[in-house]
């Protein structure tokens, strides 16, 4: 498979928060960000793949900044390291000041998705190439929280986790 860059699969959502997603502090409601956030990281992973893709996990969420009403909030979601038939989607959420347009980051996740065929069965996806210095930190990175992730589910050794060892133990 020709490989990729993760600037091929980039989808930046870009949308108002209005008075029917906040909450009683008149901040954007988590779960409606979250959806927002998913649909990005749904539509990088077909991007990359070119095939249906699923929701397999949501890794990690750091909520850092509330969001609220009126703002204008960006999700830009690509991919930072493709498995077999697995993604994994990074996702960075910024809110843009009306003013000065100055943007803030407000949050980031990490979303696993998978790659199917029309019947459910995974498929194979395409390797990435990072690109920028960021890229190839989320890149190498991704490898560690997978071997976490595998470990803590028991689909892997610990000793078998040699990139998740190496942030542990000093040669």
């Amino acid at each position: 498979m020709t490989p990729k860059y993760p600037s091929d699969s980039l989808t930046v959502l870009t949308d108002l928060v209005l008075p029917s997603e906040t909450n009683h502090l008149n901040n954007l409601f988590g779960g409606e960000l979250l959806a927002r956030m998913d649909r990005a990281a749904s539509i990088a992973a077909q991007r990359h793949s070119r095939n249906i893709c699923v929701t397999a996990s949501v890794n990690h969420v750091a909520f850092t900044k509330a969001i609220p009403l009126g703002s204008v909030v960006t999700v830009e979601a690509k991919v930072s390291r493709s498995f077999n038939s697995s993604m994994e989607i990074y996702i960075d959420v910024w809110i843009e000041d009306r003013a000065s347009g100055n943007r803030t980051k407000t949050m980031e996740a990490i979303y696993t998705f998978v790659a199917v065929d029309a019947t459910g069965k995974p498929v194979e996806v395409p390797p990435i190439i990072p690109q920028t210095e960021l890229e190839q930190q989320r890149f190498d990175a991704a490898l560690r929280r997978k071997q976490l992730s595998l470990v803590l589910a028991g689909k892997m050794k610990p000793n078998d986790a040699t990139e998740l060892k190496a942030l542990f133990l000093k040669e």
